[in-house]
This record gives structure tokens, C-alpha cells and sequence, in this order.
């Protein structure tokens, strides 16, 4: 080692071992921010999500329209009010009076009516009407006719299906299939929420992941510049052949580019940070809160059982099957003959002017009443019996699809559980590498020191270094990972999160859109 001094030397290469450290223990922390970036916790960046993603506000549309529905369904309750007024003029002759030569029958009629009619829960309809009639004719009155008169009817009725269409269930066959379809798209705007809430966690840590990686490649370009100069130096000093500073400089370069690599990697990431919580312009993004790695607990039978009774999916097929089942027995009642019961009552009166018309039709002196059945069937009925095997048909599917998610969200949890528990095995492996790769970088820097290792043997043992402190960082944001997808899987992660949904943001959205 002529003309290059060991003590330097070796205080050269203890450098290097303190700043291979700095690779392999100082960057499990959190990375700083820089300058002009901006801090965001988790906790921050899901509710950024939820207040203002894109599709869950999109989602949050269809519960709103529902509730629409429903209370458009619900108009078949409002009363039917009619009015109607008619006048009618004309003269005629029968074909009686063109032999006889009578004379031209002339008439004029005026009529005013009122009613109002509603819908009963049970299929019926009750009804009240008004009617009124002025005529003038050109009868002989010296015979009894009148030809002046006023007549009036005060009518109430009532029509009833007592087999097809009878029940709450036939009346309100659209207003129930309202009300599922809304409970199911809060449902599925839950389900969206939650994948919405994994994204932002999944794309949360790998933020931070990513910029832990760009430290690291900072720091092993870094060394790689270090080594480059000691290399030059040793080169200089005669102890090394020229040939290994292209081996320094090859790492340098390969350092460089896998900086370059990490660095738009990062970008990319903030990018699809800043579209998940819909952050303008392009400020950096500093994950704050680190990746953690204490062991999660998981017993696969009431992790099954928790998914199978909160899983957001899961409630939207079975409120479908309600729905199902529901318009299969309408569609049963629909099979029946149309048997309606009639009834109606009028008071009546009848005289030359309106005021006497009014006293005649109030004394109920003249009462009109009626009561009948009608009956309807069609031969064969093969409409309404194959819209009921129809039914019968997809609420039968409805259960197999039923019964497949289940089985789907079972095999679901299971793979979960064991993504949970191989990436948390996969953190001791990391680590363990991590901490083989270091002992072997300061063995190799002391084979270096007595000239049994080259400046390339420094170089790949350096990658390998690298590699380790890549999978470690890896290795624990693919187990931060698996807890948010084993969460969506039972379906607790809002909660965990501490978000409900109740429908109301909704029902908002509704009155604001109704004013």
C-alpha cells in the first residue's frame, strides 16, 4: 500500500460501514418531509376520501334517487281529484217526425261534476262524487214535461278485489320493491366506501413504502459515489488496477438509475394519492404515520362468521331475494280470478231550479243504492301463471347466487387470514436478510482492507445490501396491506376506521335536490 496511508485508509472504509447502517437500521422510521410538503396521517387522508372521492360521491346518487322512487310510489295514496264541466246544444229529428211532421226536438245541457277517489292499502278504492245537470228542452210542457230543470247526485262508492289484487302486499308491490332497492343501494354504497377506504389505505403505505425506498436509494448512491472515491484514490496510489474504477463507476451509474426509477415511482404514487382524495395541484405528499408490525390475532371461524353477517355485498343479495320472494307471492295472487265486490250510494234531486235541486238532494228523500259482485277469468290464465313460475324461477336463482358469495366470501377471509400470517412471517425473513446482508458487507470491507476482495466483490455485496433493505420495506407494507384486504373481507374496516353509514347524506342529497 505504498503512497497511500492504512490508517486513512481503514478510517475510510469505517465511514462506509457507519453509512451501510444507515441503509440496513435508520430508515424503519418515518421519512421527514421536504420542504414545502405536506404532512398526511391516515386518518386524514380517509376522510378526504370519503368527504370527497369522485365515485363515492357518484355512489351516493343512487341511494337519493331511490328514495325519489319511493316517494313517487307512494303517490298511488294521493287523492284523485276530477272536475269536469261540459255544454251541449243541438237539434234533432228522429226519422218518426219526418212522417209524422212533429216538430224538431231542441235541447240544451249543462254539466258540472266533482269527485275524488283514493286507494286503500287493501286494493280497494273508495270514492265520492258530485254531479250536476241543467237541461232545457222543447217538450210540451202543458203534457208534464219538464223543460227546465236542474238535476243533481251526491254518490259514495266502494270497489274492492276480494282475490287477485287484494292484500297491502299487491297494493304496495312497487313501493316495497322501492324501499329494498334503497336499503340495498346504502348497502352498496357501503361496499363502495370500503373499497374506496382499502384504496386509500393500500395507496396510503405504499407512499410511504415508496419513499422509504427513495431514501434508500439516496443513500445507497451514496455509498456507491464513496466507494468510487476511495476506489480512485486506491487507483492512484497504485494499490488497485485501473480496471476497478469502471467497476466503481458501473455502480455509481447503476445506483443513479435505480434512484431515477424510485424517484417516479414515488411521483406516480402521490399522483394517485392526490386523484383518491381529489388534492389539487402538485405538492408533495408526505405519508406521516409508519408501517406497523406487531402481530395480528386471527380465529378464521368468527372471522367467517363476522363476514358473513356484516359484509355489505352479502346484504344487498339478500334484500334482492327479499325482493324476489316478495313479487313471486304478488305474482301468486295474480294467478287468482279477478272477483271485485261493487257497492255505491247517492242521494238524488231533481227540480226546476238549482236552490230547490240542492233542499231535494239534502232532505235524502230520494235515495239511490247498488251492490254487486264481478267476476273475470281468462280461460287457461297462462299469462299470469308463467309470470309466476317466472318469479318462482329467480328468486330460485337468487338463492344458489346467494349461496355462492357466501361460499366466496368464506374462501375470501381464509385467504386473507393466511395473507396476514405469511407476510408477517415474511417480516422476520426480511429482516433476518437484512441483517445477514449487513454482516456480510463488513466482512467483505475487511477482506478488502487486505486485498482479498475487489472493488466489484464491494459493489455486489453492496446490491445484495440493497436488495434486502428493498424487501424489508416491502415486506412490511404487504403486511400493513393484508390487514386493510382481510378488514374488507369481513367487512369491519369502516368501522375499524370509525365510519357508519346510516342513509342520511342521502336523504340530504334528496331535499337539496327537491328544492
Amino acid at each position: 500500500m505504498k503512497g497511500f496511508p492504512m490508517a486513512a485508509y481503514r478510517v475510510r472504509f469505517l465511514f462506509l460501514i457507519v453509512l451501510f447502517g444507515g441503509l440496513g437500521v435508520g430508515l424503519s422510521g418515518s421519512a421527514s418531509a421536504g420542504e414545502g410538503a405536506r404532512n398526511l396521517t391516515l386518518k386524514e387522508a380517509i376522510r378526504m376520501a370519503v368527504e370527497k372521492n369522485l365515485e363515492v360521491r357518484a355512489e351516493l346518487y343512487n341511494p337519493a334517487m331511490n328514495e325519489a322512487e319511493i316517494r313517487r310510489n307512494r303517490g298511488i295514496y294521493d287523492p284523485l281529484v276530477v272536475l269536469s264541466s261540459n255544454y251541449q246544444q243541438s237539434t234533432t229529428q228522429s226519422a218518426s217526425t219526418v212522417i209524422s211532421g212533429a216538430s224538431i226536438s231542441r235541447q240544451k245541457n249543462f254539466l258540472a261534476d266533482a269527485g275524488i277517489s283514493q286507494l286503500v292499502p287493501i286494493g280497494g278504492t273508495v270514492g265520492l262524487f258530485f254531479n250536476n245537470l241543467w237541461n232545457r228542452n222543447n217538450a210540451d210542457s202543458s203534457r208534464g214535461f219538464l223543460n227546465d230543470y236542474w238535476r243533481s247526485d251526491l254518490t259514495a262508492s266502494y270497489s274492492q278485489p276480494l282475490l287477485k289484487n287484494f292484500g297491502r302486499e299487491s297494493t304496495e308491490l312497487a313501493i316495497s320493491v322501492a324501499v329494498n332497492n334503497k336499503t340495498a343501494s346504502i348497502d352498496q354504497f357501503e361496499n363502495k366506501l370500503i373499497e374506496i377506504v382499502n384504496r386509500v389505505r393500500t395507496a396510503y403505505f405504499t407512499l410511504y413504502s415508496l419513499k422509504e425506498n427513495l431514501e434508500a436509494k439516496k443513500t445507497a448512491l451514496t455509498l456507491a459515489q464513496k466507494i468510487h472515491e476511495e476506489t480512485q484514490g486506491r487507483v492512484r496510489a497504485g494499490v488497485l488496477p485501473a480496471m476497478e474504477n469502471l467497476n466503481s463507476e458501473f455502480g455509481v451509474a447503476t445506483r443513479e438509475k435505480e434512484l431515477i426509477d424510485a424517484e417516479k415511482l414515488l411521483q406516480d404514487q402521490m399522483d394517485v394519492v392526490r386523484s383518491l382524495l381529489q388534492i389539487e395541484g402538485e405538492q408533495e405528499l408526505n405519508a406521516t404515520d409508519p408501517l406497523p408490525r406487531e402481530k395480528y390475532h386471527v380465529e378464521e371461524h368468527a372471522a367467517i362468521a363476522l363476514a358473513l353477517s356484516q359484509r355489505s355485498d352479502l346484504k344487498v343479495q339478500r334484500v334482492n331475494l327479499q325482493t324476489l320472494e316478495l313479487q313471486t307471492r304478488v305474482a301468486h295472487n295474480s294467478t287468482l280470478p279477478d272477483l271485485t265486490f261493487n257497492t255505491n250510494v247517492a242521494v238524488t234531486g231533481l227540480e226546476r231550479d238549482y236552490g230547490r235541486d240542492m233542499k231535494k238532494l239534502g232532505s235524502g228523500d230520494f235515495p239511490v243504492w247498488a251492490v254487486g259482485l264481478q267476476f273475470s277469468y281468462p280461460l287457461g290464465n297462462r299469462e299470469a301463471k308463467n309470470d309466476f313460475i317466472k318469479s318462482k324461477l329467480r328468486a330460485e336463482q337468487a338463492r344458489v347466487q346467494l349461496k355462492n358469495l357466501e361460499d366466496i366470501i368464506k374462501n375470501e377471509v381464509r385467504i386473507t387470514i393466511r395473507g396476514i400470517r405469511a407476510n408477517f412471517l415474511q417480516l422476520d425473513v426480511a429482516d433476518r436478510g437484512l441483517a445477514y446482508a449487513e454482516e456480510r458487507l463488513r466482512a467483505y470491507i475487511k477482506m478488502s482492507e487486505v486485498g482479498l476482495a475487489t472493488t466489484k466483490d464491494v459493489i455486489d455485496i453492496q446490491n445484495d445490501l440493497v436488495a434486502a433493505k428493498t424487501n424489508q420495506i416491502r415486506a412490511r407494507a404487504e403486511y400493513t396491506i393484508s390487514l386493510g384486504l382481510f378488514w374488507k373481507a369481513t367487512g369491519e374496516l369502516l368501522e375499524r376506521e370509525g365510519i357508519s353509514v346510516t342513509g342520511k347524506e342521502a336523504d340530504t342529497l334528496y331535499d337539496t335536490s327537491s328544492r
